[in-house]
């Protein structure tokens, strides 16, 4: 009887040259970071793919490669168990992906964690009336909760916080808005999956008026004025709340100066937004 392939795990002997010239090698590109990123776009079989990474993994350690990433598909969930078995590591996972990784040096593993943070945002809108927009839910932490909230929710990937204040102010009210400032941030840990929470409060200038509440989450939407969304029993017990209250209501009667968005252009051609002080710096 054969014996098995010789797995290529740390501290062990490499495949000679010929072995992995016989076996093949995973298809993978270059990262910028002396790794190499394998994408698994083919079904495979294990009994075929376990030698290849094997193969693989002893070519990039000639090579002085690093780090090795393996995205597999929701479809090749059956190799995920053999990836692990050779050493690799979760790091995330989408709706239709698993990331796995692999240090291969015989050195501190650098390879950057996953996301730590969640991004949230809650809308600060005021008519012309001194009337704040706001709501009360029908789910989560406010459920059953007699106090009227801001419109919040979650930056989704690839979105601006700007866009995402204006799209949850639409989604919650039917309100269309302007992105004005943002008027404060704060951060929190062991939120939701214990991830990290940056929250940005966000003044935008509304562009309708006429409410249509979102029925599957919101119990009640309304106008209200700002004097009586501040002095709530709910915000003067829990102080971030009360901060916030305060911040907006100081943004309403004087001269209170949040950070602007401008748009950039990175050195690789991406659009991101800068937020400055618009009082302070003219772009």
């Amino acid at each position: 009887m054969s014996s098995p392939p010789t797995s290529v795990l740390k501290g062990q002997t490499a495949l000679p040259t010929d072995k992995v010239q016989q076996i093949g090698l995973l298809n993978a590109v270059n990262d910028k970071y002396g790794g190499v990123v394998v994408d698994m776009k083919e079904p495979m079989d294990f009994h075929i793919y376990v030698p290849l990474l094997r193969a693989s993994i002893s070519q990039w350690r000639q090579q002085g490669k690093k780090g090795v990433w393996i995205k597999l598909p929701i479809q090749q969930a059956n190799l995920v168990e053999p990836t692990v078995k050779e050493g690799f590591r979760y790091h995330h996972a989408e709706s239709n992906y698993l990331m796995l990784v692999y240090w291969i040096p015989d050195s501190p593993d650098t390879l950057p964690a996953n996301a730590s943070h969640i991004v949230g945002i809650g809308a600060f809108v005021m008519n012309n009336k001194r009337e704040v927009l706001v709501v009360k839910e029908k789910h989560g932490y406010f459920k059953g909760k007699d106090a009227w909230k801001f419109p919040t929710g979650v930056v989704n990937q690839g979105e601006d916080i700007c866009a995402a204040a204006i799209r949850e102010v639409k989604e919650e009210t039917g309100i269309d808005t302007e992105f004005m400032e943002i008027l404060a941030f704060n951060q929190t840990h062991q939120q939701f999956l214990g991830k990290s929470d940056l929250f940005f409060v966000c003044m935008l200038q509304p562009l309708s008026f006429d409410i249509t509440k979102q029925d599957s989450e919101i119990k009640a939407a309304q106008w209200i004025p700002i004097d009586e969304y501040v002095n709530q029993t709910y915000n003067r017990e829990h102080k971030p709340f009360e901060y916030v209250a305060k911040i907006c209501l100081t943004k309403s009667q004087s001269n209170y100066g949040g950070f602007s968005a401008v748009h950039t252009l990175t050195s690789s051609g991406k659009q991101p937004y800068l937020y400055f002080n618009g009082q302070d710096f003219k772009p």
